[in-house]
C-alpha cells in the first residue's frame, strides 16, 4: 500500500520544487524584508500583514471596542461545517468550534432554516407571557437527560442567555435551598475547586479561584471556599453543615482538560447528601454529547448524580442561550419571583436550542464522537512518541481533549494557524481540541497533519 501524502503537502512540495529551479533575481530589499517575503510565500495562511484589508478593518474598529481580548490578526467572515474563511478569503480548519460552541459546525443548514422560519414568526415577547418553545425546550432537556442515564430525577429547567447566567442561577438556587433548610442563614457557604472556570459575573467569578480573573475585581462575594480537584481525603473538611452548594465541572475545560475521577464524584455526592448541600455539575463545556454521552456524568450511578446541571455553549450552536436543569428537591424550594430574566427563554433561542438538542442527543452522533476521539488519541500518541520532551500527557474524553506540553504552546498555535489550522490553549501549557462534533475522520487526519508540521516548524 502506497504511503498517504496529504494533497495540501503535495501541492506545496511541487511549488517549492518549482521555486528552487528558478534563478534568484537581484533585489534591493533588505535581508529582513526578503526573509519575511520568503517565509510568507512558504505558508498557505500567513497572518495578515499591516497593510492588509484585515489590518485596516481592525485598526478602524478596535478604537471603538473595549479591549478585553488579545486577538490574532485574521478577521473571520464566513463559516461552513468545520471550516472558517477570513477577510483575505483564506480557509482554516477549525478545531476550536468557537470554544466548544459550534457542535453542529458552522452555518448548519438545518439550523439556518429553523432560524429563518422563527425570525419571520416571533422573536421575543418576554417571560410575562407563555410561548410554545420555552416549555418545549425544557421538556426536551428533562426527557433527554432522563433517557441518557444522567441526572435521574431531573424535573424542571430555568432558561437564560449564557453559561455564566446558568451558573448564577444555580448559585442562587443553592443559597435559597440552604435558607429553606436553615432559616438562620448559617447554611450559606459555597464550595468550588481550583482549576475551575464558571464565568465572569460576580457570583460565577467568586466560584472561579483563579487570581488572573479574580484579583482585578476583588473582593469576591463572601462565603466561597475552594478545594483541590480529585482530592477525596479533603472532602469532609471542605463540605460541612454550613455548605449550601457545591459546584464542579466533571471535566475542567479552561483549567486544562482535567477529568474528575469517578471515585471523587461519588465521594463528593455522598458528602453533599450527608450535609444537605446542593450538588451542581457545570457541564457548559463538557456536556451535550461532547464526551460521547449526552452529559459527561451519564455513566455514573444514581448516587453520584447532581441536583443541578448547568449548560450553555453548544446549546445554541452560537446563538446565545443557557439553561439550568434542576431536580424536584431544588425545584420545590424556588418560588415565583425568586429569579427572572428579560431575554432568557425567548422563542427564537428556545426553538433553535430545541433543534440542537434533538440533533446532539442522536445516538449515531454520539457513536461518531467516540470513534473520532480514537483517531485523535492515536495520532496524539504518535506525536508523543515522536516528541517525548514536548508532549507529556493526553487528557479528556470524546472530543474535549488536552495535549499537555512542557513549554508555552503559543508558537505552535501560531504555526498551525499560518498553515490553516485553528487550535486553542487552556490551563498551563495545554493545547485544547474541541472541534465540531460533526468533524469527519478526513478532516481530523488533515488537521493533525498540519499540527505535526507546525510542531516540526517550531523545533527548528
Amino acid at each position: 500500500m502506497a504511503p498517504r501524502i496529504p494533497i495540501r503537502r503535495l501541492a506545496f512540495t511541487r511549488i517549492r520544487s518549482l521555486s528552487s529551479q528558478a534563478t534568484p533575481a537581484a533585489s534591493n530589499l533588505s535581508q529582513h524584508a526578503q526573509k519575511s517575503i520568503s517565509r510568507d510565500a512558504s505558508l498557505p495562511n500567513p497572518d495578515p500583514t499591516e497593510d492588509s484589508a484585515s489590518a485596516a478593518l481592525v485598526k478602524e474598529h478596535s478604537k471603538y471596542m473595549l479591549a478585553t481580548y488579545a486577538r490574532p490578526a485574521p478577521v473571520f467572515v464566513k463559516g461552513e461545517g468545520s471550516y472558517l474563511w477570513d477577510l483575505e478569503n483564506r480557509k482554516y480548519l477549525d478545531f476550536t468550534a468557537g470554544i466548544a460552541v459550534n457542535a453542529l459546525g458552522h452555518s448548519d443548514p438545518g439550523l439556518a432554516k429553523v432560524l429563518t422560519d422563527q425570525a419571520q414568526t416571533l422573536w421575543h415577547a418576554s417571560n410575562l407571557y407563555y410561548n410554545p418553545w420555552t416549555g418545549a425546550l425544557s421538556q426536551l432537556l428533562v426527557e433527554k437527560t432522563l433517557q441518557s442515564g444522567a441526572m435521574h430525577d431531573a424535573a424542571t429547567v430555568f432558561v437564560c442567555n449564557s453559561g455564566t447566567e446558568a451558573n448564577e442561577a444555580a448559585i442562587k438556587f443553592a443559597r435559597k435551598a440552604g435558607k429553606v433548610v436553615d432559616p438562620t442563614g448559617t447554611k450559606h457557604e459555597f464550595v468550588s475547586f481550583h482549576g475551575s472556570f464558571h464565568g465572569r459575573t460576580m457570583g460565577s467569578l467568586s466560584a472561579t479561584p483563579n487570581p488572573k480573573y479574580q484579583e482585578p475585581f476583588a473582593p469576591m462575594l463572601p462565603g466561597f471556599k475552594y478545594g483541590t480537584y480529585n482530592d477525596v481525603s479533603a472532602i469532609d473538611g471542605l463540605v460541612t453543615d454550613k455548605t449550601c452548594g457545591v459546584m464542579i465541572e466533571p471535566i475542567q475545560g479552561e483549567g486544562g482538560v482535567n477529568v474528575a475521577t469517578d471515585e471523587f464524584l461519588l465521594a463528593l455526592a455522598k458528602r453533599c447528601r450527608e450535609v444537605g448541600a446542593v450538588l451542581i455539575f457545570d457541564e457548559i463545556q463538557c456536556g451535550l454529547s461532547r464526551t460521547g454521552t449526552l452529559w459527561a456524568h451519564s455513566h455514573l450511578p444514581k448516587e453520584a448524580h447532581p441536583d443541578v446541571i448547568t449548560t450553555a455553549k453548544a446549546l445554541g450552536n452560537g446563538f446565545p442561550i443557557g439553561a439550568t436543569v434542576v431536580n424536584g428537591n431544588v425545584s420545590d424550594k424556588i418560588k415565583i419571583g425568586d429569579h427572572g430574566t428579560t431575554f432568557g427563554g425567548n422563542p427564537m433561542a428556545c426553538r433553535l436550542a430545541h433543534y440542537v438538542v434533538s440533533r446532539l442527543s442522536d445516538p449515531k452522533l454520539q457513536e461518531d464522537v467516540l470513534s473520532r476521539s480514537k483517531v485523535f488519541r492515536e495520532r496524539f500518541e504518535q506525536l508523543r512518541q515522536k516528541y517525548p520532551d514536548l508532549i507529556t500527557e493526553v487528557r479528556g474524553k470524546g472530543l474535549i481533549l488536552g495535549v499537555q506540553l512542557t513549554e508555552d504552546p503559543a508558537p505552535i498555535v501560531k504555526a498551525a494557524r499560518e498553515r490553516g489550522l485553528l487550535v486553542i490553549t487552556c490551563g498551563t501549557n495545554t493545547l485544547r481540541f474541541v472541534p465540531p462534533l460533526t468533524v469527519s475522520v478526513e478532516e481530523i487526519e488533515s488537521g493533525l497533519d498540519i499540527l505535526e508540521e507546525a510542531i516540526a516548524a517550531t523545533r527548528k
